[in-house]
């Protein structure tokens, strides 16, 4: 599977009416990005059915699920799901698995309780589906940022997407990964290039995620302070999570991850008045060719 170095995720790219999806998928794929990203957020389209729209837009561009969420679906239509669609367009689908988060998964009436025992047992669950399956080449990454979770990554699946993480994150994920396993991190970005507009629109994305104790945690363990993220975070742990400036700021940071140890950093472009498809094409557009796309 050739995916290059960067990517897209962004939540509108599945989630916005089809045809504009399938007008961005294939514009992105022009501009010479590797893959797109869809994902699965409570009451939003189903990730599997997304994914086959955008495949079919497209003529080469990997599509992948940041994440699928373990809880909406069983093992067996996991596995299925994802044999259907590496079926259907041979080395361009990849599998991304998660637990999600306890208020989210409680929003569908389960219990979170261990989710690492959970999903523990849903990759053997999932490997005995794929045993009664046709045989399909999908690789398969788990959605992590602690250690135990980046561990069973390691042991379990083809590797790991991480989620709100700075570089140094990466660094520590490459190193529980091992050199075989894929690494790959999203990146959230602001094109513009004044202090206060750009970090107004990152605490505006991040102010849901600062809320979930999953990212709060991890923050924690690469020493930001309860200070750090209090009232949406102050202006370092903004400047950690998003990207900002102009496209010589976004092309640093991804280098930062690469040189960390990333194989392959997914942008996902935030906009003044939330996620707004057009306008992440237009930024994606300006750092195409600075990208060397």
């Amino acid at each position: 599977m050739e995916i290059g170095r960067v990517g897209v995720w962004h939540p509108m790219v599945g989630q916005a009416p089809a045809a504009e999806g399938r007008r961005a998928a294939a514009e992105i794929e022009r501009l010479g990005y590797g893959s797109i990203w869809v994902n699965e957020g409570y009451a939003g389209k189903e990730p599997f059915a997304s994914a086959a729209v955008l495949l079919a837009a497209t003529e080469r561009v990997t599509v992948g699920t940041g994440i699928a969420n373990l809880w909406a679906r069983d093992a067996m239509a996991m596995a299925g799901g994802a044999v259907t669609l590496a079926d259907a367009f041979p080395g361009r689908f990849l599998l991304g698995v998660g637990v999600s988060h306890g208020p989210l998964v409680a929003r569908r009436g389960h219990d979170y309780g261990k989710p690492l025992t959970a999903m523990r047992g849903y990759l053997d669950a999932m490997d005995e589906a794929e045993r009664m399956l046709p045989k399909s080449d999908c690789p398969r990454l788990l959605a992590a940022l602690r250690p135990r979770m980046l561990e069973l990554s390691r042991e379990r699946a083809d590797g790991a997407h991480t989620y709100f993480v700075p570089p140094e994150h990466t660094a520590q994920a490459r190193g529980i990964l091992g050199t075989d396993r894929l690494l790959i991190p999203e990146q959230a970005i602001v094109l513009e290039s004044d202090p206060a507009r750009a970090r107004a629109t990152a605490r505006a994305h991040m102010a849901t995620y600062l809320q979930l104790p999953n990212y709060v945690n991890n923050l924690r363990t690469l020493g930001f302070t309860d200070d750090d993220l209090a009232d949406g975070g102050n202006d370092r742990v903004v400047d950690a999570i998003v990207a900002w400036g102009g496209t010589e700021a976004v092309v640093e940071r991804v280098r930062a991850h690469l040189d960390a140890g990333a194989d392959h950093v997914l942008l996902q472009p935030l906009s003044p008045q939330g996620p707004d498809l057009a306008d992440a094409v237009a930024q994606l557009t300006r750092l195409a060719p600075e990208l060397g796309l």
